[in-house]
C-alpha cells in the first residue's frame, strides 16, 4: 500500500494533514494481507466489512471535501430519500460483486490525495458553508473548512476503530497491540 503523499504546507495545515495521513494508515492497515473474499467478510452483528469501511469512509471523505468547495450542494437532498437511496448507500458497506480490495484502496487514495491537495490550496480555513437540511444536523448551521476537516479525521478514526474490530474478528490480527 502507498501512503499519501502530503503536500509540502507549514503550521495548521501541516497538522492537519499529518492527523489525516495517521487515521488513513490505521484504516488501511487492517486491510493488510488480506483476500478479496476476506476484505467483503462480515465478522460480527453489523454489515460492516473491511472493504465497506474502505468504501464508505472514501465516499464520506469525497463528499466533505467537496463541501467545503461546493457547499451543501454537494450532499444529497436527504429530505428526499426513499427506501432504495437508503438501500443504495447501505451498498457502501459492502464489497459488492466485481469490486477488488485493491480498487477500493485505489479510489480512498485519490480521494485522499485530492483532498490533500485542497487543504494546501484552501484560501482560508475559516470559510464557512451553511449545512445541509437533513434530520442530524442543527438547522442553519454552517461549518468552516477547519471544523469539515476535523469531522473527516474523526470519522476515519472512528472507523479505523470498526476496521480493527471486524479485522481481529476476521484473523486476531491487531492494528496495535
Amino acid at each position: 500500500m502507498t501512503e499519501t503523499t502530503t503536500p509540502a504546507v507549514t503550521g495548521e495545515r501541516a497538522d492537519l494533514l499529518v492527523g489525516l495521513a495517521k487515521q488513513r494508515h490505521f484504516l488501511r492497515f487492517t486491510t493488510r494481507d488480506l483476500t478479496d473474499e476476506q476484505a467483503g467478510l462480515r465478522t460480527c452483528a453489523s454489515e460492516l466489512c473491511l472493504g465497506g469501511l474502505i468504501k464508505h469512509v472514501a465516499t464520506v471523505e469525497r463528499l466533505w471535501a467537496d463541501f467545503i468547495v461546493d457547499g451543501p450542494d454537494a450532499f444529497p437532498d436527504f429530505s428526499t430519500f426513499t427506501e432504495a437511496d437508503y438501500a443504495r448507500r447501505a451498498d457502501e458497506f459492502r464489497l459488492l460483486p466485481g469490486e477488488t480490495l485493491a480498487g477500493v484502496l485505489a479510489a480512498y487514495e485519490e480521494v485522499a490525495r485530492r483532498t490533500d491537495e485542497l487543504v494546501a490550496a484552501l484560501p482560508d480555513l475559516d470559510a464557512t458553508q451553511p449545512l445541509p437540511k437533513a434530520p442530524w444536523f442543527e438547522p442553519d448551521a454552517k461549518w468552516s473548512a477547519r471544523r469539515v476537516l476535523l469531522h473527516i479525521m474523526a470519522e476515519t478514526a472512528q472507523h479505523a476503530g470498526h476496521a480493527d474490530i471486524v479485522r481481529e474478528s476476521l484473523d486476531g490480527a491487531k492494528s496495535m497491540g
